[in-house]
């Protein structure tokens, strides 16, 4: 049966009329979220801002304390040994908030190079107790970068090496190291982990509850793309979720990925713990925040 174009105009109004309708309900949804205040406050992820990359204008412990105030659950730093653990500890305390994770083991000297494992397990063992005083529980762990006249099979031997080492003492601190791969294009060139692949192999390898990846959604896609299919394949070994939008590593909404259906993939696969928003706010850091509510709707 053809249709008249009367058929036609009509069937496009209907269509245009559900559309606007659905729209409308999502404003009313963000408006109401609005007169909160609080965008952290978010109905399906558990978002953890990053205070490092949020400067906000403010110093670093205020920045906790607004954070929780956007209603916020949890935030997440980078080194903890310049950071004062027991004022980290008090705000805490007195907020609620928790500490997702923060950087345990940095670039440098690097973990894929076994000249360096015995100062590796004695940062790991002091990292656990850093943990501890303020209630966190994991701890992003980083590869390294090239090292002179090593292989790149050497270099993640002794990663995975380095990492077994260090596995019984978070074991016994109930603290999860999450080793970070990295990418090459963007940010980090001359690293020796990119992509999930090997980091998910080396993972696999150490076999420890408290040895799993902190699965950047960032530099993974940068890297490999396909990101729901990549996380499906590694989801036994992603112990933390972190993101930012690419181009830019700002807030979702302002790049190519459509965070909405990978943070939604992500609980489907059955990843229920924070997600920590490792990006730089662009523009006013409320309104970045707000981004942040709006990619966990659906």
């Amino acid at each position: 049966m053809s249709l008249s174009r009367r058929d036609i105009l009509a069937s496009s109004a209907a269509i245009a009329g559900t559309a606007a309708a659905a729209n409308a309900a999502i404003s009313q949804d963000e408006a109401e979220a609005r007169a909160t205040g609080k965008p952290g406050n978010t109905p399906h992820t558990k978002f953890a801002l990053n205070v490092e990359m949020w400067g906000m204008g403010m110093g670093f412990y205020d920045r906790i304390e607004r954070a929780h105030e956007l209603g916020f659950p949890a935030v997440e730093f980078w080194p903890w040994r310049n950071k004062d653990l027991d004022h980290v500890a008090e705000i805490v305390a007195e907020t609620g908030i928790e500490i997702a994770q923060f950087t345990g083991w940095g670039f440098a000297p690097g973990l894929n190079n076994p000249k360096n494992h015995a100062k590796f397990v004695e940062e790991v063992k002091a990292s656990c107790e850093a943990a501890k005083k303020i209630g966190a529980r994991k701890m992003t762990i980083v590869a390294g970068n090239n090292q002179k006249d090593m292989s790149q099979d050497e270099m993640l031997k002794a990663v995975t090496d380095g990492l077994k080492l260090a596995a019984p003492i978070c074991e016994d601190h109930n603290v999860m190291m999450i080793l970070e791969p990295m990418n090459g294009r963007r940010d980090h060139p001359g690293h020796c982990l990119y992509g999930s692949v090997d980091a998910t192999r080396i993972c696999r390898e150490v076999d420890s509850p408290m040895c799993k990846i902190n699965w950047d959604l960032y530099h993974m896609q940068i890297e490999e793309g396909d990101l729901c299919g990549r996380m499906k394949d590694g989801i036994d070994q992603i112990g933390y979720l972190q993101f930012a939008d690419h181009p830019g590593r700002n807030q979702p909404g302002t790049g190519e990925i459509h965070y909405n259906r990978v943070f939604k993939e992500a609980i489907a696969l059955g990843y229920t713990d924070f997600v920590g928003a490792e990006c730089r706010p662009r523009g006013d850091y409320v309104e970045a925040a707000w981004d942040i509510w709006r990619s966990d709707q659906w």
